[in-house]
C-alpha cells in the first residue's frame, strides 16, 4: 500500500501544507506552493512506495506523482 502525501492550501494559515494520510498534523507549512511540492516529493521518495497528490487552492486535484514500484496489473 502506498503512503499518500497531499499538498493543499490552508486558508486559515494562508500557507501551503503537506499532510500524510492518517496524520493529525501537517508535515510542514510553506509560503510557496513549489516549496510544499518539493518537500512532499522528498518525503515520498524517502518512504516508497508513495504518492504525492497536489491540489489547487480550490481543492481540485492538479497533479499526481507516484514513487516506487507500482505493479500493474494490481494483485487481487
Amino acid at each position: 500500500m502506498r503512503t499518500k502525501y497531499f499538498v493543499t492550501f490552508d486558508s486559515e494559515a494562508k500557507q501551503w501544507k503537506v499532510k500524510k494520510t492518517g496524520a493529525e498534523k501537517a508535515s510542514g507549512l510553506y509560503n510557496l506552493k513549489t516549496e510544499a511540492i518539493d518537500a512532499a516529493v522528498t518525503f515520498a521518495k524517502n518512504n516508497q512506495p508513495s504518492q504525492v497528490i497536489i491540489k489547487n487552492k480550490d481543492g481540485k486535484i492538479e497533479d499526481e506523482r507516484t514513487y516506487g514500484n507500482d505493479p500493474y496489473p494490481p494483485k487481487g
